[in-house]
């Protein structure tokens, strides 16, 4: 078994904001994340597929695709995008870094339909919050 990552990177603004909780608790689970006017992050992206390296051409996955796929299905929705309020399930659901990874995959998992084929799977999305936090999915 083989595993393909690749990285992309995207900038988005959110808001750690739980309306399941009061305005108190919100403030003291995420803090100064919980700012009402938003902050933003540089975020990297990873997928990784897994499977078997194409007997001809030696390749798992050609990038030039991969990186079209992604970005139609990923960057260009949530690149530059306030996410608490131009992207759903964001509207709803808290936009933790883990709720990211779990939409993420989601997304690529629905629409990847034409791109995974063959024995190509994918195995995860790992997304890069800051240079110290990390989710993996």
């Amino acid at each position: 078994m083989t595993r393909l990552g690749r990285r992309y990177r995207f900038s988005a603004a959110h808001r750690l904001h739980s309306r399941q909780l009061s305005a108190e608790e919100n403030r003291t689970l995420y803090g100064k994340c919980n700012n009402p006017f938003g902050h933003g992050h540089n975020y990297v992206l990873e997928v990784i597929l897994r499977g078997e390296p194409d007997a001809k051409t030696g390749l798992l996955a050609s990038l030039e695709p991969l990186d079209l796929f992604v970005h139609e299905t990923v960057l260009a929705k949530m690149d530059h995008r306030y996410l608490n309020e131009e992207v759903e399930p964001f509207d709803t659901v808290p936009p933790t870094t883990e709720n990211l990874a779990i939409e993420i995959r989601s997304r690529l998992e629905q629409n990847g339909g034409g791109f995974f084929n063959n024995g190509v799977y994918l195995d995860g999305v790992r997304i890069w919050e800051t240079r110290r936090n990390m989710v993996e999915y």
